[in-house]
């Protein structure tokens, strides 16, 4: 997968996406990732990227023309169908779904806005996207995009050491209520829920007077997969019972 970045502070990206599971993708070409400079596409003498807001208001936003150009000439540097996204705290929340859908396709076009956003008739025009990582705001996109780009990296086959690693991450397994007390809960869980992790646990096996679960040392891996299973629904309950409702 290739992963295009726009963005005014490209200088950011290289000394993070080089780190760790994502720079080992990189260097086993399971992905790869460009940062353009949207400045690289200013037309003012100054590389002027932003004016004052019509109406009045604090800030600046991003003018359109640098934008466009900049994702119009990305886009034709490669001739797999380009994905435009847009990190916006407005847009659909990232989750297990909309990451697993992000994974399959081959290139993402990646916007990161500034100041006090990006001129809507751009955006409008591009079409992209609008994804999320909570409801709350930070100062540009560049954050935001590097997490999407780590966690859709995670679920591209041959990323991680061991084929389950991201099959039993937190949100990524189903929940469904049990049989016994489906019927009470029906009214509150309509759909399978996510549920967080489970705890993980290694040497040595007393540290500071807290041992290991004793399951975890017997070698018995059905045991070991159903106290897996249900430390998953208790941690689920006791730190997102959200999740289950």
């Amino acid at each position: 997968m290739r992963f295009d970045v726009l963005s005014i502070f490209p200088q950011v990206f290289e000394p993070v996406l080089s780190q760790s599971i994502t720079g080992r993708a990189r260097a086993a070409a399971l992905i790869d990732w460009r940062i353009t400079d949207i400045r690289g596409y200013s037309t003012d003498k100054h590389a002027k990227v932003d004016d004052r807001p019509f109406g009045g208001g604090p800030g600046m936003v991003m003018l359109c023309q640098p934008v466009w150009d900049a994702a119009q000439d990305v886009e034709a540097t490669d001739d797999r169908p380009a994905t435009r996204v847009f990190m916006t705290p407005e847009g659909t929340p990232l989750t297990p779904g909309v990451l697993a859908s992000l994974a399959r396709k081959p290139r993402l076009v990646i916007l990161c806005g500034r100041y006090e956003g990006v001129d809507e008739r751009v955006i409008e025009r591009l079409d992209p996207l609008r994804l999320s990582i909570g409801d709350f705001v930070v100062s540009g996109g560049e954050l935001p995009a590097m997490l999407l780009i780590d966690a859709v990296t995670r679920l591209i086959p041959g990323v991680l050491g061991h084929e389950d690693s991201a099959a039993q991450d937190s949100f990524s397994m189903p929940y469904e209520a049990p049989a016994a007390t489906a019927r009470e809960n029906e009214r509150t869980i309509s759909t399978p829920a996510t549920l967080l992790d489970c705890p993980h646990y290694t040497r040595p096996r007393d540290w500071m007077g807290m041992r290991v679960p004793e399951v975890l040392l017997s070698g018995d891996h059905e045991r070991i997969t159903r106290w897996r299973q249900e430390q998953r629904v208790r941690r689920t309950q006791r730190f997102r019972p959200d999740l289950l409702r």
